[in-house]
Formats: structure tokens, sequence, C-alpha cells
């Protein structure tokens, strides 16, 4: 079985005291490596008033949790019996387990939240001397100091004007030397 992300339905304004339940129901019942993640697909949104821009986080889809999960009889009970949620999207009838997101139609949401679920297989260390190969810094080497896989990026010590420029990188930017 793989993972896959689902939409839990919870009341409207739940969202985030849904997310946080669930967390800690991992925790407490070991599920940990049957649900992963839990999100709040939210947007950035820039309001302006008395000439004061403020920006705040909107919730996307009011009402509804993404959670990325193998579903189980297990994983499924626990979501369901979680505090604030009255059930998944896609679920035909009080026994039947839902039907999971579509790769591409959960792309297209991290991608809107500013996560990417494409994974980057890397093979790169820290302290590895690689080259730059797009954006303001193509053709320059550096040498990676940091690696941080959650974000797919790297902080990399760059040779400019004859210093060392810390800038961060995606995985895709840079190439072994």
């Amino acid at each position: 079985m793989e993972k896959q992300w689902y939409v839990v339905h919870t009341y409207s304004g739940y969202e985030n005291k849904v997310k946080t339940n669930l967390e800690k129901r991992l925790a407490s019942m070991g599920m940990e490596d049957k649900i992963f993640r839990i999100l709040v697909p939210e947007d950035e949104e820039t309001e302006v008033k008395n000439g004061k821009r403020k920006v705040s986080m909107k919730k996307v889809f009011p009402g509804y949790v993404l959670a990325e999960m193998i579903m189980t009889d297990d994983s499924w009970y626990v979501v369901r019996n979680t505090p604030g949620v009255t059930g998944f999207v896609g679920s035909t009838g009080s026994g039947s387990k839902p039907t999971p997101l579509l790769p591409e139609e959960a792309e297209v949401i991290l991608k809107r939240m500013g996560m990417k679920e494409t994974v980057v297989d890397i093979d790169f260390e820290e302290g590895e001397s690689i080259t730059v190969l797009d954006g303001p810094f193509s053709d320059f080497t550096g040498t990676i100091e940091q690696i941080d896989l959650d974000r797919q990026k790297v902080k990399v010590h760059v040779n400019m004007f004859g210093r060392e420029t810390p800038v961060e990188l995606d995985f895709s930017q840079i190439k072994k030397i």
C-alpha cells in the first residue's frame, strides 16, 4: 500500500483544531507509519486597511483538511474519530473507504501552498563541491554547507568577488563537480 492524499471534512472553523488533534493522536496511538502529513490549505492574502498593508492567511478550502496517509482500517478509524472531523470526502456510505485525491490534484494544491510534492533523489553531501546550473549564480562553483530535505533546498557557499557568499538553492539548481 502506498501513501496518498485524502480530503477530510471538518466542522467549519475547526480546520486547525482538527490538524492539532490529529497530530496529537498520531503520536499517542503510534500511527506515524500510516499517517504522515496533515495540512490546512491556506493562501496569503494581502489587505490594505487604513493605508497599512496587512498579510494574512486565508483558508483555500474552508471546512477541509488534507491528510497524507496509507489507508488501513486503523488509520481510517483514527482520522474518522478525531474530534471535529465529520468524515472523508469521496466515501460512498458509512462503511466504505474514501477515494484518494489523484496525484496531480494533490500536486496542484501543494504547489499553491508553496510546497512541492515532487521529490528529487539527491546524492549530495555536506562539504561537497557543486556547480550551480541555473539562476543568478549560474556557472558558479560552491561548497554545500547544509541540506534541507523537507524543503528540497541546499545552503551553498559560492565564491563571489573573492569572498564566500551563502546562497540557498533548490536541489534541481545544482550538480556535483
